[in-house]
């Protein structure tokens, strides 16, 4: 649908205008649809990134920091979310064998059926209805060079 049908607004002032508002409205439908994947599993989008980050990291543990430098909602307080995960025991915290002061983080069996659980095509599926591979590529080229 039309961002103009969306938000019930006949026109913009141009077109950068409209492609700002079209970015932060399909932000937001995609979070929402995120969530509704996720939410039957009690875990937020922002643990469902740090879970994707770990495992990309497994075998091998992450620090807090590595996952902080890739978290996609710069704004999550990791800390927070890293203590819902261990209590959910989707993710574990060691003791750094080489820096006894740093704590390893890392995903556990359960977060990893978790995540396989939750494959790409239930979180991506909508994304997949609406675009095809080629389009999909395109946006991605776009939203590539509009963030510089």
């Amino acid at each position: 649908m039309q961002i103009e049908k969306e938000i019930v607004q006949d026109k913009f002032e141009n077109n950068y205008q409209k492609a700002i508002v079209n970015i932060v409205f399909t932000q937001s439908w995609i979070m929402s649809n995120m969530r509704n994947v996720l939410d039957p599993f009690d875990i937020t989008p922002q643990q469902f990134n740090v879970l994707r980050i770990l495992r990309g990291q497994y075998p091998k543990p992450a620090t807090l920091n590595l996952v902080k430098d890739r978290i996609i909602d710069k704004m999550s307080d990791v800390s927070r979310i890293v203590d819902r995960l261990v209590k959910k025991e989707l993710i574990e915290r060691k003791i750094c064998k080489s820096d006894r002061r740093a704590v390893d983080l890392l995903i556990t069996p359960k977060g990893l059926e978790l995540l396989s659980t939750l494959s790409n095509d239930k979180i991506q599926g909508y994304v997949h209805e609406n675009l095809t591979s080629d389009e999909l590529e395109t946006l991605n080229n776009l939203l590539d060079k509009f963030r510089g």
